[in-house]
């Protein structure tokens, strides 16, 4: 069974940066795609970037700019580099992946806490 493992969650100064990893048991690259969601309190889980099998990257508008997706194959690792972080970037931050032939998330971890204190 596929496992993805976060970290690099934790406190930080608005202003600041962290960067997020997602360990993959299994190539980063035999997903369809991979993508982190966030969900904040209170709020619906949101998709904030998608990277795609073939390397092919997207943003949510709300991030543009400050964050990035990408992918090491070599360590079987996602990263979610984040730049300027913002108070309304506070959230529960989960990656997930898609497996080859699956049409959907089928895939998530356990989710690691980003704080941005203001």
């Amino acid at each position: 069974q596929v496992q993805l493992v976060e970290s690099g969650g934790g406190l930080v100064q608005a202003g600041g940066s962290l960067r997020l990893s997602c360990a993959s048991s299994s190539s980063v690259i035999s997903f369809n795609a991979m993508a982190w969601y966030r969900q904040a309190p209170g709020k619906q889980r949101e998709v904030v970037a998608i990277i795609s099998r073939g390397g092919v990257t997207n943003v949510a508008a709300s991030v543009k700019g400050r964050f990035t997706i990408s992918r090491d194959s070599a360590k079987n690792t996602m990263y979610l580099q984040m730049n300027d972080l913002k108070p309304e970037d506070t959230a529960v931050y989960t990656c997930t992946a898609a497996a080859r032939g699956s049409t959907s998330y089928d895939i998530w971890g356990q989710g690691t806490q980003v704080t941005v204190s203001s």
